[in-house]
């Protein structure tokens, strides 16, 4: 088989600090990485994104300004083309009912800021195997 592909993540995030730390670890790690600090310019984008622009992997921040995580994978989830993307809920909240909220929403998987760059990479290969597993056949 061909060299394995880069597995594209997509990160939505309001601290473009994390989008900078995405930008450069992941893709040293062999991602191709597509920021969103504005959530509602990520909504707008999953919304009429082509089936070949999707990500095979999500970063989601859940507290964000205007639109939250939450309600944002949701949406995510409502659209056909995009409802399969694993989404990894990424955030500064510790605490059970975020967990849980995310977990129940669509998130497969939780991550914790400040987070090790090697435990992210390691989630992203497994969503995006479980993502290429899911994907509709063309």
């Amino acid at each position: 088989m061909a060299e394995e592909s880069r597995i594209k993540v997509t990160a939505v995030d309001d601290d473009e600090t994390i989008l900078e730390i995405y930008e450069t670890g992941l893709a040293a790690a062999g991602c191709e990485v597509r920021t969103f600090v504005d959530p509602k310019k990520a909504r707008d984008f999953f919304s009429s994104a082509r089936p070949e622009e999707l990500p095979e992997v999500i970063l989601m921040d859940i507290m964000m300004p205007g639109v939250d995580g939450i309600s944002l994978m949701g949406d995510i989830r409502a659209k056909d083309a995009a409802a399969h993307i694993p989404i990894i809920a990424v955030s500064g909240l510790n605490d059970a009912a975020t967990l849980n909220d995310a977990l129940l929403f669509g998130a497969m998987d939780y991550l914790v800021k400040p987070f090790e760059m090697e435990a992210l990479v390691a989630k992203i290969k497994k969503a995006a195997e479980l993502s290429r597993r899911r994907a509709p056949k063309a």
